[in-house]
């Protein structure tokens, strides 16, 4: 069968899917359950761990020389001040910020006052923000809190505009030890991004798809999975779907009839 082939034998009846992130507290995946009457299991392939304070501090790297941060997700700011706090650094009220979005501008209430603050936010991606950066980019110096994975869209943005900026390493993104689900099968796996994918083959090597249907949300996993000869059977966001849920929905509607 071909990726994306949807024939009688990939609708077989689903009586269990696991689900690659952590389990919500509530979620449109509870009333799939309730419908179908199958099993949905969640458990995150992957996880963030802190880079310590010891390791950080070998970069030379000091937080509070820099006046403009950056960030790019929750998890960066949590690091941010994290190592800012086991630093002992405080920063400067007149640090300005730059968040992708503006769920995590939000999240910035956490750790500053942000009605003093100077905080500024896009919709999506860094050029969003172009305005604001280039109004600080000749007399500011930026830093990028980000993870072993590094924040690429935004490096590249900010060379080819030749700002002064410097990447930070504060917080590792790994696979999770999953050997506790060797011996357990399950019709469907629903993967986000292809580290799900990278830490499935981490943790079984020999993984065979045989029967198991094969979820997928966004490009960048489909082509994870398509690299690894994988079959996808479910494929999320689309016009007709725009939620993993959705999607599965649909599914579970011809599997499960």
């Amino acid at each position: 069968m071909t990726a994306n082939a949807k024939t009688k034998e990939s609708y077989k009846r689903v009586e269990s899917i696991l689900v690659s992130q952590p389990q919500p507290a509530r979620s449109p995946y509870f009333e799939l359950e309730e419908k179908f009457g199958i099993k949905i299991d969640f458990r995150p392939f992957i996880h963030v761990e802190d880079v310590p304070e010891k390791e950080f501090r070998r970069t030379r790297i000091r937080p509070d020389e820099f006046n403009c941060v950056i960030f790019t997700s929750l998890n960066s700011i949590e690091h941010f001040f994290r190592m800012c706090e086991d630093m002992r650094i405080k920063m400067p009220m007149e640090t300005k910020y730059f968040c992708l979005t503006e769920a995590i501008a939000n999240y910035l209430q956490k750790f500053i006052l942000y009605r003093k603050r100077k905080v500024f936010f896009g919709k999506r991606v860094i050029q969003d923000m172009h305005n604001a950066l280039m109004k600080h980019r000749k007399t500011n110096k930026f830093i990028v809190p980000c993870s072993n994975l590094g924040s690429v869209p935004v490096i590249n943005y900010l060379k080819e505009k030749k700002f002064t900026f410097q990447e930070a390493m504060m917080y590792r993104t790994v696979s999770s030890d999953l050997s506790d689900l060797s011996n357990i099968t399950y019709d469907v796996l629903v993967f986000f991004s292809p580290l799900g994918i990278k830490s499935l083959y981490e943790n079984f090597p020999d993984f065979k798809q045989n029967e198991t249907r094969i979820a997928v949300f966004g490009e960048s996993t489909k082509n994870a999975v398509l690299e690894k000869g994988l079959t996808i059977n479910i494929e999320a966001p689309s016009k007709e779907f725009p939620s993993m849920t959705m999607a599965l929905k649909d599914y579970l509607n011809q599997s499960n009839k």
